[in-house]
């Protein structure tokens, strides 16, 4: 044998070496149009249900669009002012809905930001059975708000319910949790923040594991404690965890609708009727899609507003 004779995998590697390139090998992965065919499929879904159903809800916003109406008329900013005018029929109980909803958000989101991160701190912790309570914490979260709504309504039941029969044990007389106020907002607050935690506090998880714990053992050399270590390397290492769940936590609780509506039907009274619950009740049961639409645009605009104050109060500014 002479040492010109290729081995194996000489003679393999020369034999790919020496053959030409497929169309569809390397050469249609390089080419220019690649990028926009794999995200082709997200872009078409993005305009079909939210791009699109945004630009035709305003254009619904400015008719008179009722379902039981043949002709759908064109008539400008008219329900937009309707909302502004204390005259109208659909300002008090738009108002209403929104004042409903700005004190849930104002009540739970304190409890959705701060209790998930007393909880994330405690499970980062090395201890036996973290990841079993791990998933104790998020278990909730996985259950659709038929469950929860179901659920908690037989434990507030001021007759039968577990949580009156607690307080029973301990001397206190019975509370109407979905009859009085603030016992309502109480119960439906406490109900969201058990359901929804763990959401939070897997994030707060993920935030917390990537921050180097050198950091943590330089501020230990400094000399610095459990408190300052928690305010000057903690939370500037979750600082775009905090603004990410500061503001969807806001969007998602201005969107509260299925624990008001299956626990407390929005009462007592009109008292736990959300913004959302008064626009379906306009669009859904009232027919007028062009007034709860307008209804829903303002509410969007506030929650624009709020996620910009969030970001702008939260992010990392310059050092000069």
């Amino acid at each position: 044998m002479t040492s010109s004779t290729f081995t194996g995998a000489e003679a393999v590697e020369a034999a790919v070496t020496a053959s030409p390139p497929r169309k569809g090998g390397r050469l249609r992965l390089n080419h220019p149009a690649t990028p926009y065919l794999m995200l082709a499929p997200y872009v078409v879904l993005l305009c079909a249900f939210v791009l699109g159903p945004a630009v035709f809800g305003i254009w619904v916003s400015l008719h008179d669009w009722d379902f039981l109406l043949p002709n759908k008329p064109f008539i400008g900013l008219q329900n937009y002012a309707d909302l502004l005018d204390p005259d109208s029929i659909t300002f008090e109980p738009f108002w209403k809905g929104m004042r409903a909803t700005a004190i849930f958000v104002v009540a739970s989101v304190p409890f959705l930001v701060l209790i998930p991160l007393g909880i994330a701190l405690l499970l980062n912790r090395t201890f036996p059975g973290r990841s079993m309570f791990r998933a104790i914490i998020f278990a909730p979260f996985v259950l659709g708000i038929a469950v929860i709504g179901v659920l908690f309504r037989y434990l507030l039941d001021s007759q039968f319910g577990l949580f009156n029969y607690l307080l029973g044990l301990v001397g206190i007389d019975p509370i109407g949790w979905t009859q009085t106020q603030p016992a309502a907002w109480v119960a439906l607050v406490g109900m969201t923040v058990w359901w929804t935690l763990g959401f939070n506090t897997v994030i707060y998880l993920a935030g917390l594991q990537g921050i180097p714990r050198d950091h943590y053992e330089a501020a230990s050399l400094d000399g610095a404690g459990s408190w300052n270590k928690f305010l000057y390397v903690t939370i500037p290492g979750l600082r775009n965890i905090l603004v990410f769940i500061l503001t969807t936590t806001v969007l998602a609780s201005a969107n509260m609708f299925g624990q008001s509506y299956l626990v407390t039907n929005g009462g007592p009274g009109d008292s736990t009727r959300t913004a959302i619950m008064v626009m379906t009740q306009e669009g859904l049961r009232s027919f007028k899609m062009g007034s709860a639409t307008a209804m829903s645009y303002i509410l969007a605009v506030f929650l624009i507003i709020i996620s910009a104050i969030n970001f702008l109060a939260l992010r990392e500014r310059e050092k000069k």
